[in-house]
């Protein structure tokens, strides 16, 4: 039985689909906004409609996919309709979609590499909220709705070589802040989780911006001396969708091995 819905933006593969898997796992019905095609000037590539089909395999009528574009708002609004449609409301939003460029000096980022940092990881975090917060906030009082943005350590430190995806994550953070403000007493919440290096194939990407032989060479920067799973960062999503985060609105909550305990 479907005890509460959310949406998931970037949910096909990495930390998205292990939360998408981990809410289902607590009774949720879940829909996913992912794979819209490749983004030019990444040098990776994105979520494919395979990655959606294996999520329909998997979690049957639990899940509702929809190709499309997190930096499109008629897209964004198709996905909260898509709730609606299938499972009556919407409970939870999981921004979680999010692209990285880097692997050179701040000063070095050509305008075209920074932008889709901004346009993803920032516009998408705004789209999801312009479409989905009104729904979040028709849902009867007392309302226990959540928005959770995926920003990263990067939110609240920086790292060289990737100054434009660590500001567009510095963004996201002042962007929850701003958002539980205006929320305030609507029972509605806002909070981002940031995660550390997260075993996903973002990381690898990440690992050939320093020329790292494995991606195994991130964990030094973890006080725990280990990567992160996907699955881990999930359940501290899952945390702050339920009902029993009701403590905590703006927050920035690390799910990161200790990497910004110092």
């Amino acid at each position: 039985m479907t005890t509460r819905v959310a949406l998931v933006t970037g949910g096909a593969r990495g930390i998205g689909a292990a939360t998408v898997s981990a809410l289902v796992a607590r009774g949720y019905g879940v829909v996913v906004l992912d794979a819209p095609g490749q983004i030019p000037g990444l040098t990776y590539p994105l979520s494919t409609e395979e990655d959606l089909h294996r999520l329909r395999e998997a979690f049957g009528d639990s899940v509702a996919t929809l190709s499309g574009d997190v930096r499109l708002l008629a897209d964004q609004h198709e996905a909260v309709a898509l709730a609606k449609d299938r499972f009556g409301r919407l409970d939870v939003v999981v921004a979680a979609a999010g692209v990285a460029t880097g692997g050179h000096a701040a000063w070095e980022h050509d305008t075209e590499q920074f932008n889709i940092n901004f346009e993803v990881n920032v516009l998408g975090v705004h789209r999801s909220a312009q479409a989905a917060i009104p729904a979040l906030l028709a849902n009867h009082e007392p309302r226990t709705s959540r928005f959770i943005a995926l920003a990263s350590s990067a939110a609240v430190k920086g790292h060289d070589r990737l100054a434009a995806y660590t500001a567009s994550k510095h963004a996201v953070a002042g962007y929850v802040k701003s958002l539980a403000a205006d929320l305030g007493k609507s029972g509605v919440t806002a909070n981002a989780v940031l995660p550390g290096s997260t075993r996903t194939l973002l990381l690898e990407a990440c690992a050939g911006f320093y020329d790292l032989d494995s991606v195994e060479d991130f964990a030094e920067h973890h006080l725990t001396g280990r990567l992160l799973e996907p699955r881990e960062v999930a359940e501290v999503i899952c945390f702050l969708a339920s009902e029993a985060s009701s403590a905590l609105t703006g927050a920035l909550v690390p799910a990161d091995g200790g990497m910004t305990a110092g």
